[in-house]
């Protein structure tokens, strides 16, 4: 079996692209299928940027120029229906809003996920050293789909019908860039078990970012991912939901929301890299169980554990579930202490979706 370690680390799971491509109407089915068709030379030039990353120091701030307060360093770049990621800068830092609304919901998407993770984890963007958060908006004809290359942030606008602009999402800005975050800590393999984990810690970011956004308390918070995404035409709430998984939407052109929110219903198969969109439902379950537990802000107790076990040493490339549910229990007992309820929170949570710490 395969394992895709240099995957594109989009924002739908293919199955929606293929249900689409299966039932959709004729323009439907054409923008589904150029969608799925692009997925591999998209893949390429993520790999490419990994590859020029890793050739030298991690890209970053000056050292000669270091600011005290880290700044966020924000350039957005429009596509204009193209597929380039190299078209025309539309705005810059500092710019005035540019009166396109794409590139001002990524421009202010951005500054909201760079703030929240050095504002509540003190860390200085994508690779904590100040990288520039590079956006390219308007990307394809009827694009519906977002994703991280590597090295930079693309939306598409969708086709109108049946998915709209993925800019309009918070949740989704900072899914997609804590895709980089996970690269840049732990490099989860994207197949399986592992890759599963590097969406769920995705999902765990953009939700955070939405709720931190919005001050809402664990019980206040929608935990949906990708709420404004779906049109009205779509019977469905969000693209996913880590309160219920599986019941994100269920409409006969898309089909029906396949997470399981619990190992017995844990599902094996190659598509999709082996489920990574799927069986996150899993992980994204337990974090919901283990937020609403201990009650309050998210990211305060159950957002610093998820964050300090994905920088944990010995979170491994190919590390599945339980590896990482114990590296969450003992995160926990060191930040609050082995006794504490943030404990007993964390493995109740765990074993809530079918995952028993011994």
């Amino acid at each position: 079996m395969h394992r895709c370690r240099d995957p594109l680390h989009c924002l739908l799971t293919p199955a929606i692209l293929e249900n689409i491509a299966r039932k959709g109407d004729e323009s439907q089915r054409d923008w589904a299928v150029r969608a799925l068709n692009r997925d591999q030379s998209i893949r390429m030039a993520r790999v490419q940027n990994a590859k020029v990353r890793g050739r030298g120091p991690r890209e970053g701030a000056d050292a000669l120029a270091v600011e005290p307060t880290a700044k966020p360093n924000r350039i957005i770049r429009s596509a204009e229906g193209s597929e380039s990621v190299r078209g025309k800068i539309v705005r810059r830092e500092g710019d005035p809003p540019s009166g396109d609304t794409a590139t001002d919901e990524a421009y202010d998407g951005f500054g909201d996920t760079f703030n929240f993770f050095l504002e509540t984890y003190g860390r200085n963007s994508i690779d904590d050293e100040g990288m520039p958060l590079r956006g390219v908006v308007h990307f394809g004809a009827q694009y519906p789909n977002a994703f991280w290359d590597g090295k930079r942030m693309v939306f598409g606008d969708g086709d109108g019908q049946v998915l709209g602009r993925m800019t309009a999402s918070l949740d989704v800005i900072g899914h997609e860039l804590g895709h980089g975050v996970t690269e840049d800590e732990a490099a989860l393999e994207y197949f399986g078990q592992s890759g599963a984990l590097n969406e769920s810690m995705s999902d765990v970011s953009g939700s955070l970012v939405k709720q931190r956004k919005l001050n809402q308390t664990s019980e206040q918070a929608d935990w949906l991912i990708g709420s404004e995404v779906w049109t009205p035409d779509i019977a469905g709430d969000a693209l996913r939901s880590m309160k219920a998984p599986g019941e994100a939407y269920d409409d006969p052109l898309v089909g029906r929301d396949p997470q399981p929110g619990h190992m017995r219903d844990y599902v094996d198969t190659v598509e999709d890299n082996g489920g990574v969109h799927i069986n996150s439902g899993i992980p994204n379950h337990a974090f919901y169980f283990v937020a609403t537990g201990l009650g309050g802000y998210a990211w305060e107790r159950a957002g610093r554990v998820w964050y300090e076990a994905l920088r944990h040493p010995t979170l491994k490339p190919t590390s599945g579930f339980w590896r990482f549910a114990g590296l969450t229990r003992r995160v926990a007992g060191r930040l609050y202490g082995r006794d504490s309820g943030e404990v007993k929170a964390v493995q109740a949570g765990w074993e809530a979706v079918g995952l028993q710490l011994r």
